[in-house]
Order: C-alpha cells, then structure tokens, then sequence
C-alpha cells in the first residue's frame, strides 16, 4: 500500500495529469508540486490548446504552485514530473530554486542531463524516480497513435 506522502503516491499525481494531456491529444506529460506534504499545484502539456509552446507540464504547474503560495521561489517545494524536464523547463526549474524535482522516465532526446545536470539550481536535488514504465507507456502509445 502507497504512503499518502511518498514519491510513488505523488507521481501517481502527475500521471493522473498525464492521462489528462493524452484526453487532449497533448503530448502526455503531468507534474504537481508538492509543499508540506500537500499538492500546491497539478498541470500538463497545454501547447496544442493554449497555441503556446512554453505550455510545457513544468512551467504550468511553476506558474500555478508560485500563484498558490504567494511566492516566486519554491525551495520547500518537490516538483514531480512523468518526463525528465526539457532544458526550458530545467532552467525555470533553476530560477524558482525548487527543492526538489522527481521525474519519472528520462528523456533521451531532450531531457536537460543531456546538456547538463548543472543547469537546475545547485540546491536542488532530483531523482529519477517511480513509474518509468507506466510513464514511457503512455508517452510510447501516444506516439505510436500519431504515426497510425
């Protein structure tokens, strides 16, 4: 049984959100940021309805966990996310010094380690964590229904 306060309960947050995207036909990625235990903000990918291609997951849930908790640094706060962040996402992942990011899959193509794990704030602490498979599925079936 999940811990209601465990990395495995909070991704299962995020792909909550994730399922969300894929509903839209949005690239499936969720996050939620978490603050004392309690989740502060949940978004997914919104480039195709909002036109927009900053609507990343990420920086959705960035906006709406600042907006919540009246402030512009998240440094108490864990952001858990279904896909390793892109280099947009990590660098304002940086600026908002969150304590801490979980990702679930990591992301080979685009994924921020692929330039540098020193691109999020040096306080930072990030751990692939829970759900890889669960994550890489619905990203893979996604994908595979865009090329049928």
């Amino acid at each position: 049984m999940l811990s209601v306060y465990s990395d495995e309960s909070f991704m299962k947050e995020a792909l909550k959100e994730a399922e969300k995207a894929f509903s839209q036909d949005e690239v499936p990625v969720g996050a939620v940021v978490v603050c004392n235990n309690q989740v502060v903000a949940r978004a997914h990918n919104a480039t195709e309805n909002l036109t927009d291609v900053t609507a990343h997951a990420e920086m959705q849930a960035l906006t709406a966990a600042m907006d919540a908790l009246g402030t512009k640094y998240l440094n108490e706060c864990t952001m858990y996310v279904t896909l390793e962040p892109c280099v947009m996402c990590a660098g304002a992942l940086y600026w908002s010094q969150i304590g801490k990011v979980v990702y679930a899959a990591a992301d080979d193509k685009r994924g921020f380690r692929r330039i540098s794990d020193k691109i999020l704030h040096p306080s930072t602490e990030f751990i692939a964590g829970p759900y890889e498979e669960e994550s890489k599925t619905i990203l893979q079936t996604f994908f595979q229904q865009k090329r049928d």
